[in-house]
C-alpha cells in the first residue's frame, strides 16, 4: 500500500506545532513595557549625550546630538573638580554602610524570625512605624547624637547613623521565616553554637536576600544628599551627591562640566544594576515565600 505526497504533507500538518498568534493584550502589554522602558532611560541616554557637548551647544540646542565627541568636560571636571577625592569618598561611605546594613539587619532579623520571646510581635511592629517616619523629623536628634560623638567632619559620621534600617530588617526576616527551623536544630544537635549556626548555616541560605539588600542599600547610600550634606562640612569629606549639588548652586554655573560629572556618577550604579538584575528579581521573589 503506498502513500501519496498529499497524505504524508496532512500528517506532517496535523503532528507540527501550530505557531499562535499573539493576543491583543500580550502586544498591548509588550507595547506597554517597551515604551516604560524608553521613558525610564531617556534621561540617562540624555545626559550621556549632552555630557560630550560643549555649553554653547548644551544652551542653544539641548536635544541635538553633539557635532564631534569631546571629553574636555572631563577633563575639566577632574582637574577642577576634584572629582576623584569625592569618588573615594562616596565609594567609602557606602560600601562600609551597606556591610554594617546587612550585619545589622540579618541579625535583627534572625532574631525576630527564629527566636521566640516575650514582646517579638509588638517589636516588629515598631519597627515596622519606623518605616513612616520622615527622615526630616530625626534628623535633630541624630545630628545631637553625631555631635556627642564627635563624628561630625568625619566619614564614620556618614556611615554609622543610617546603617540601621527598618527595611532592611523586615526583608532578612521575612526570608529567614522560608528557612526550616529543622535546619536549625539540626545544626544545634550537631554541637553548632548559635554564632556558628547563624554564620554557617542561615547566612549561606540567605545570599538572594543579602543581595538585594545589598543593592538597595548602595542605591540609597550612593544617592543620600540630606545626611551627608548636614554632615560633611569641608569638602574633604564631601560625597559626590554634596558636591555636585554645591557645585551647580555656584553663581556661574558650568552646567557642560555639571553634567558630565553626574554622568560619571552614574556609571558605577549602573553597571553594578547591569550585572546584578537577575539576583534582584529572584531575590524579592524568594523573600516574599514562607
Amino acid at each position: 500500500m503506498t502513500t501519496s505526497a498529499t497524505d504524508i504533507s496532512r500528517r506532517w500538518v496535523s503532528i507540527s506545532p501550530t505557531r499562535r498568534t499573539p493576543s491583543t493584550w500580550a502586544i498591548i502589554r509588550t507595547a506597554l513595557l517597551v515604551g516604560s522602558g524608553l521613558v525610564a532611560v531617556t534621561p540617562i541616554i540624555w545626559i550621556g549625550i549632552s555630557s560630550f557637548k560643549t555649553l554653547p551647544q548644551l544652551l542653544g540646542h539641548p536635544l541635538a546630538l553633539p557635532k564631534s565627541l569631546s571629553f574636555a568636560n572631563y577633563s575639566a571636571g577632574f582637574s577642577q573638580f576634584d572629582f576623584l577625592t569625592y569618588l573615594r569618598n562616596s565609594v567609602i561611605v557606602t560600601f562600609s554602610a551597606t556591610l554594617l546594613t546587612l550585619a545589622l539587619s540579618s541579625a535583627a532579623g534572625y532574631a525576630l524570625a527564629k527566636y521566640n520571646f516575650r514582646g517579638r510581635n509588638f517589636l516588629f511592629v515598631v519597627i515596622l512605624a519606623t518605616i513612616m517616619i520622615p527622615i526630616q523629623i530625626i534628623l535633630i536628634p541624630i545630628y545631637q547624637v553625631v555631635i556627642d560623638l564627635h563624628l561630625v567632619n568625619s566619614l564614620w559620621g556618614l556611615i554609622i547613623p543610617p546603617a540601621a534600617t527598618p527595611t532592611g530588617v523586615f526583608l532578612m526576616r521575612q526570608y529567614f521565616l522560608s528557612i526550616p527551623d529543622e535546619l536549625l536544630e539540626a545544626a544545634r544537635m550537631d554541637g553548632a553554637g548559635e554564632l556558628r549556626t547563624f554564620l554557617r548555616v542561615v547566612l549561606p541560605n540567605a545570599k538572594p536576600a543579602l543581595v538585594v539588600l545589598a543593592i538597595i542599600s548602595v542605591g540609597w547610600r550612593w544617592n543620600d544628599f540630606i545626611w551627608p550634606l548636614i554632615i560633611a562640612q569641608r569638602p574633604g569629606v564631601y560625597t559626590l551627591p554634596v558636591a555636585l549639588g554645591l557645585l551647580s548652586s555656584e553663581q556661574s554655573v558650568p552646567y557642560n562640566v555639571v553634567i558630565a560629572m553626574v554622568f560619571a556618577s552614574m556609571v558605577p550604579v549602573l553597571i553594578m544594576y547591569l550585572f546584578l538584575q537577575r539576583h534582584i528579581v529572584r531575590g524579592i521573589a524568594m523573600t516574599g515565600l514562607k
